[in-house]
């Protein structure tokens, strides 16, 4: 079978790259994908929302599957437009992929069906935020309603920050129009953890753990990012708090989506914060997560295209999902330096050879391209995901860390620290 895969970065990188263990699949095309995606399947020069190109592509090639790594189109429609083309797709149609793009529309949901989240109020007024702010406790949570990569959560320490953040989100609209309606919420603590589930509109079947590091910087200090770097599974993932998860947010999501008239099918990622009053819902993704993917997928030992096929048909109570709890998986964002905020692109990058044909590690592309040279390059402020695994976090980490050292290019940055905390433990 033929398939594409929409999208251009590590997530899909990881993706294309388990698509192309399946016996099933004879040619792989990637949507505009990236140099290293390149190594696996055909990248082919159309973007992400250029829906129209993307339907006449999968049409000409008589795509069999296509399978949606990014958000924005997912949110944007584009299962939609395939669907209606008669062409099978993975993920979640639009009016279901709501889930992650409005943070509102999801509180909302969890409110409505009992599903464990902060409590929260939602604003399209900055002065009522405003007001609210003077009465609220401190620390409190400030998020953007729609899509802002990732990083459209402010933590607010005090009351001087929190109006700052509604000057950011709303007033300055620092994420566009993601900021028109804001979400505030109580500050939850404890231990985060992300949960990556396979949906086919009636059941959920949940993947491995994984715990991310967002900030910029070794400590959890500075910015915001996409990810720096992830490790899974996570040892705070208990088999109890499994079990309450299953009873009180996982399938009570998907049976609330189903009742709501808008069955998901797809990915749903599952941010979790393990409070001292239990597990409860941060966000919710309708997509595979970056970094997240890099360390979940290496351990799926399933055909991942028998598992998206399930997805679309309905029937994923058939499938035994198995992935290799014997084993963990660490993988280290290497990064250009200014990321977040500002860095240069197109520097050379060396040593990417030293993956090959090496059982363990995987270097997933996030940001690169070839130059006129056929060099391949730094193209986004996520260059690489350096990824190992071992028999233990520990082991997992250090081999991890010791393939960050085969890389090279110029403004190389990541934080030493992923999955530190951990293995120290």
């Amino acid at each position: 079978m033929k398939v594409l895969i929409v999208g251009s970065g590590g997530r899909e990188h990881a993706i294309a790259w388990k698509v192309a263990q399946s016996p099933k699949v004879e040619k792989i095309y990637c949507a505009p994908g990236n140099a290293g995606i390149s190594s696996v399947a055909e990248c082919v020069p159309i973007g992400a929302m250029e829906f129209d190109k993307l339907v006449a592509f999968a049409k000409e090639k008589a795509i069999d599957l296509t399978v949606i790594g990014m958000d924005d189109p997912l949110v944007g429609g584009i299962v939609d437009e395939f669907e209606k083309a008669g062409l099978r797709v993975f993920g979640p149609r639009k009016n279901a992929a709501i889930l992650e793009g409005s943070k509102a529309f999801s509180k909302n949901l969890m409110k409505k069906y009992n599903i464990p989240t902060a409590a929260y109020e939602t604003f399209t007024d900055p002065e009522e935020a405003l007001r609210y702010l003077e009465t609220a406790k401190m620390p409190i949570v400030l998020k953007a309603d729609g899509l802002a990569l990732g990083k459209g959560v402010l933590i607010c320490q005090n009351l001087e920050e929190a109006k700052a953040g509604v000057q950011e989100l709303m007033l300055d609209k620092k994420f566009g129009s993601a900021g028109d309606e804001i979400v505030i919420e109580e500050f939850m603590t404890g231990r985060e953890v992300s949960v990556l589930s396979f949906v086919d509109g009636n059941i959920v079947k949940i993947m491995s753990s994984a715990q991310d590091h967002k900030r910029a910087k070794d400590g959890d200090q500075g910015l915001n990012t996409g990810g720096m770097g992830n490790f899974s599974p996570s040892p705070f993932y208990t088999e109890e708090v499994d079990a309450f998860c299953k009873k009180y947010i996982y399938q009570p999501t998907v049976d609330a989506m189903k009742a709501e008239g808008r069955p998901f099918k797809g990915v749903i990622f599952f941010g979790l914060m393990l409070t001292p009053d239990g597990p409860k819902v941060l966000e919710y993704n309708a997509r595979f997560g970056d970094p997240e993917a890099q360390v979940v997928l290496p351990r799926l030992e399933n055909d991942i295209v028998d598992v998206f096929e399930a997805c679309v048909d309905g029937t994923l109570d058939q499938i035994d999902l198995k992935f290799d709890n014997d084993r963990a998986t660490v993988c280290v964002i290497l990064a250009s330096d200014g990321y977040p905020v500002a860095y240069e692109k197109g520097f050379p990058i060396k040593g990417l050879e030293y993956f090959e044909g090496k059982d363990d590690y995987y270097v997933f592309h996030s940001g690169t391209k070839f130059n006129d040279q056929g060099q391949i390059v730094t193209n986004g402020g996520r260059v690489l995901g350096v990824t190992a695994t071992g028999g233990s976090l520990k082991e997992a980490r250090a081999k991890a860390y010791e393939a960050t050292e085969w890389v090279q290019f110029a403004n190389k940055y990541m934080r030493t620290d992923i999955g530190k905390a951990i293995d120290e433990a």
